[in-house]
């Protein structure tokens, strides 16, 4: 059910919707999540006139906000989610990450995973530092491939201030793993970082095992 906070909002997506955008954002994502049909840039003004007349929810709201948008089975709902949540990172808890992590492991894939890993998890191991170590190490043991996605791409917008050795590690850790999310996402976080830092990565990729697919994404814009 629909949390109150988020019903006018998810009235303006139904209403907003387009049967043949439904159809086709639904085949792009392999058929697993129905669409109300709306556009990003349209989806974005609706939320955005939706926050100006309802404001951000209550602190104490977060969650089951949150929560309740992921129940739902139009994919725009978690869309909208993820970017409230942007709104209101400042206002993340030390206990967030069990958000988080509920939100990578609930109607996981690339489309939610790879927003959520670069703009709330990065968020959060700001605010609390001390509970990056931990989390980290209890998502790659986890065997979960998103949780182990989003510690290959939570760094991906941290520019200089990557912790490069972090980085280095958990892909050796995953270095030869077989699947098609993970290698993509270490060719991604590669090439990410050899824009400020070509020559460590070329050094790298030369120096353990990777799939043909991580290398290419590696090396990708690299002479």
């Amino acid at each position: 059910m629909t949390h109150s906070y988020m019903k006018n909002l998810e009235d303006q997506l139904r209403m907003q919707g387009n049967s043949d955008i439904a159809l086709g954002a639904k085949a792009y994502l392999r058929n697993q999540f129905e669409f109300f049909g709306v556009k990003a840039p349209e989806r974005r003004n609706i939320l955005a006139e939706f926050i100006k007349s309802y404001g951000l929810p209550k602190q104490t709201d977060f969650v089951p906000v949150m929560k309740s948008a992921w129940e739902h089975p139009c994919r725009e709902m978690q869309y909208a989610a993820m970017e409230l949540s942007f709104k209101m990172k400042k206002h993340f808890t030390i206990d967030s990450n069990d958000l988080l992590e509920f939100l990578i492991c609930n109607k996981s894939w690339w489309d939610t995973v790879d927003y959520i890993s670069p703009n709330l998890v990065s968020n959060y191991f700001i605010l609390f530092p001390e509970k990056k170590d931990e989390t980290l190490e209890r998502w790659m043991i986890s065997g979960n491939i998103w949780l182990q996605r989003s510690c290959l791409l939570f760094q991906l917008k941290a520019k200089e201030k990557t912790d490069v050795a972090l980085l280095y590690s958990l892909i050796r850790r995953l270095s030869t793993h077989p699947d098609f999310f993970i290698r993509k996402a270490i060719g991604w976080a590669l090439r990410e970082h050899a824009k400020r830092n070509p020559e460590s990565v070329k050094l790298f990729v030369d120096s353990i095992e990777l799939s043909g697919l991580s290398k290419r994404e590696a090396l990708k814009h690299i002479g």
